[in-house]
């Protein structure tokens, strides 16, 4: 899954990193080195401009909240527990089938955050000896140190409480889909820990290669089949894992400090 990320460039790192060609200098956020449930982010999408006489998708760096509430959801309240799309389900689920067929977009990242279970602490939990098992957390990445390009899917919510003039009368989120975590061996992997990204955990968030940014973002409506093969996951073997400090397990912590590679697991895991 993808429950916490990092997210350090700055929009005019990402501006040229896409190709950007539209963004509002009101909406720029600060690196965030513990992205969680429900904070802003930045998104990168292909849309129309508000209010412009050219009716052509642009692509736009937005920042929009993570956490998606569909359109006819009566109220936000369930935005935390919708922050990652299965891509196996994401055109049939009535959450997400209409934002993944006309509403697709980037959620761009260092990397994302990923918790083991410690071997021995696990057992302890099983025998109740452990209330709450210890966990190791790894940082995954792009092994060539590239931008993590996270597909996501985007839905607007209009608050019926407000008028329609009203700044936060839409509000618009976003998702991360997730796929089967890789099987095969780690682009490079830590000298003790995991050797793939399955062994960290069952599922990952599913990685756009460059060559497949234009499709993915174009809103142009497309057949089912077109859609789907969208999900292909991408080449094995791009990813890295290391362990880092286990004080990203808190969402009071934050700071390029978190993504310090640790020569050893704080919490051992004995893969």
């Amino acid at each position: 899954m993808c429950g916490r990320y990092a997210a350090g460039r700055g929009p005019e790192q990402l501006v040229k990193i896409f190709g950007v060609e539209h963004r509002e200098p009101a909406e720029t956020l600060a690196p965030d080195w513990n992205v969680a449930p429900t904070k802003e982010v930045h998104v990168v999408l292909d849309r129309p401009v508000k209010g412009a006489p050219d009716p052509r998708p642009v692509r736009q760096l937005r920042v929009l909240r993570w956490g998606l509430v569909p359109s006819w959801a009566a109220n936000p309240d369930g935005a935390a527990r919708m922050i990652n799309a299965r891509s196996e389900t994401l055109h049939e689920k009535p959450s997400f089938r209409r934002a993944f067929a006309q509403r697709r977009c980037i959620v761009p990242a260092d990397g994302y955050y990923e918790w083991v279970t410690a071997h021995d602490e696990r057992r302890l939990e099983v025998e109740g000896r452990r209330k709450r098992a210890r966990k190791q957390p790894y940082f995954v990445l792009p092994a060539d140190g590239s931008v993590l390009a996270m597909a996501g899917i985007y839905e607007f919510w209009r608050d019926r409480t407000l008028p329609e003039e009203h700044p936060l009368a839409w509000r618009v989120t976003c998702a991360v889909i997730t796929t089967e975590a890789e099987t095969g061996p780690l682009g490079a992997a830590p000298a003790e820990g995991p050797g793939s990204l399955a062994e960290i955990h069952p599922r990952m968030p599913l990685m756009l290669p460059p060559d497949r940014w234009d499709a993915w973002l174009d809103p142009a409506p497309a057949g089912e089949e077109e859609l789907r093969g969208l999900l292909a996951p991408p080449p094995g073997g791009l990813m890295r894992a290391y362990p880092v400090s286990t004080a990203v397990s808190s969402v009071r912590n934050n700071g390029p400090e978190l993504l310090t590679e640790l020569a050893a697991p704080e919490v051992s895991t004995l893969f």
